[in-house]
């Protein structure tokens, strides 16, 4: 049975989970993504357990269903944050995770990321998060086979779905094949950017050709504050994010003329969970 199905919809219908990513790693991220779930288009959010502003955002989100951005990067130069756990292999030189993806694969002890990963998810459930979902930020759990094992190991062990690179990314070994004959649940495709790029002309064309199934669509909004702004030179793409998901009325009218049916990851869990 597709997972159209299983939510009660026909084959030839739209699913659209709208997620923001970014919660917790500035209080910029957290105030956009707030106006975009409760005033905007956004179904869903993944919180960054290891970021500055985390304690910030549960705040807002205790007891409200969001998921959980695993985190082994921190990639902005001015503002750096590190491990919750002791794990020397996820340190750089200057005391926090690596900046790049690369440089953690080159270092991390597997042993250290899956200490590392499960204290974050176990801290987001002990802050009273309702946990809808697994993320890995900047794909660093998605990239590497015995990084992906991490994730795929803590999905089956406490029932979460999990968010999947794009379509058109080839990580060089099947993820979803793996994940589908472990039982987890996926939306049938999923549409990001890389971080600081600038996506409304993306968004209305993924909006435009959506195909029938579940797509998860990502954005990282962020509000135009003079912290974001000392953060990042690529502020601007968040500050895009941020108005084309709560304010752009072209976007909505898209959204509109596609047909599409929103949702968000806590139906997936349900359905993951009762299989």
């Amino acid at each position: 049975m597709s997972l159209l199905n299983r939510l009660g919809l026909d084959d030839d219908a739209r699913a659209l989970i709208i997620t923001c990513v970014g919660l917790g790693t500035m209080h910029a991220a957290n105030v956009a993504v707030e106006e975009a779930l409760r005033d905007g288009l956004a179904t869903d959010a993944t919180l960054h357990v290891p970021g500055p502003w985390a304690r910030g955002a549960i705040s807002i989100w205790k007891d409200r269903p969001i998921g959980v951005g695993l985190t082994l990067n921190a990639e902005f130069d001015h503002v750096r944050w590190g491990p919750i756990t002791v794990a020397p292999t996820l340190l750089d030189g200057d005391g926090g995770f690596p900046r790049t993806v690369t440089d953690l694969w080159e270092h991390a002890d597997t042993d250290e990321v899956r200490r590392e990963c499960r204290a974050q998810l176990e801290r987001a459930i002990g802050w009273g998060v309702d946990v809808t979902h697994l993320d890995g930020h900047l794909l660093a759990l998605h990239g590497r086979p015995e990084m992906f094992d991490v994730l795929l190991d803590l999905a089956v062990e406490f029932a979460l779905p999990i968010s999947m690179p794009a379509d058109d990314l080839d990580l060089g070994f099947p993820a979803r094949d793996l994940a589908a004959d472990e039982g987890i649940v996926m939306a049938d495709h999923t549409v990001r950017w890389r971080a600081g790029v600038e996506s409304r002309e993306a968004v209305i064309a993924a909006l435009t050709d959506l195909p029938a199934g579940v797509t998860e669509l990502q954005v990282r909004p962020t509000a135009d504050t003079p912290e974001h702004r000392a953060m990042t030179p690529t502020w601007p793409a968040g500050v895009g994010d941020a108005h084309l998901v709560t304010h752009d009325w072209g976007v909505r009218a898209a959204l509109h003329r596609s047909g599409a049916v929103t949702t968000g990851f806590a139906a997936l869990r349900s359905l993951q969970r009762a299989d």
